[in-house]
């Protein structure tokens, strides 16, 4: 019998209460303090405006696809503990079921599965990823202290498992929205490429750095470069 993740994850060292791993660069305690606050007010004032965004795309899946307009997913958060992502649903109601099969249809390198086209997303799921209105519902993580807005994206524990020690520093932050993988090209960059950004970004995060991330990604979603 497989071990629970959180009990077999070997994190290359321990994590501080809060934000970046212990071991990277000292930053002021405010920082933490600065990054939470920023989730809350950024965080609530997004989810607000987006509200009649969610509204309307769950009303959408409805008349398309039978089921559930929204999907909770476990992932693996801060230090490997699992929580459940809130999601809009782009795929037919149990898609989930089949992840393992699909990976035949793999569109890309690593332990992920990204599939261009993928055949069980319903007739509103492509537009809704490529829109990426489907992770508007996230916010509703970064408002329970799950996620923050800047972070590396929370991972599958199928996903963690295939991790080298590299890949294994992302889970030392509290997972995020948007990071710099997300403005640099997201599904269209190389697994090897993704760690080295996260862990670009768990190395030199600031404040002011998760604000400008924020500001980078509007064009980033715009331009829908990656997003399938």
């Amino acid at each position: 019998m497989t071990p629970p993740l959180e009990a077999s994850l070997l994190l290359p060292a321990r994590t501080a209460d809060d934000g970046v791993a212990v071991g990277a660069r000292p930053v002021p305690r405010t920082w933490y303090f600065a990054k939470r606050a920023i989730d809350l007010v950024v965080g609530t004032l997004a989810l607000v405006a987006a509200s009649p965004v969610i509204a309307f795309a769950a009303l959408g899946i409805v008349c398309v696809s039978p089921g559930s307009p929204f999907f909770l997913q476990e992932r693996l958060g801060k230090d490997g503990k699992a929580f459940r992502l809130f999601k809009l649903r782009t795929m037919v109601d149990g898609a989930h079921l089949v992840h393992d099969e699909m990976h035949v249809y793999n569109d890309v390198d690593g332990p992920v599965l990204k599939i261009h086209n993928d055949p069980r997303l319903h007739p509103l799921g492509k537009l809704l990823r490529r829109s990426s209105i489907d992770e508007l519902p996230n916010l509703l993580n970064v408002l329970r202290g799950e996620m923050s807005l800047v972070g590396p994206r929370p991972p599958l524990e199928s996903e963690v498992r295939h991790y080298d020690a590299f890949a294994l520093r992302r889970l030392r932050v509290r997972p995020g929205i948007t990071c710099l993988w997300q403005i640099s090209g997201r599904s269209d960059v190389s697994f090897e490429e993704w760690m080295r950004l996260d862990n670009q970004y768990i190395d030199g995060w600031s404040p002011l750095g998760d604000l400008a991330i924020l500001i980078r990604t509007v064009p980033a979603v715009l331009r829908r470069e990656g997003a399938h």
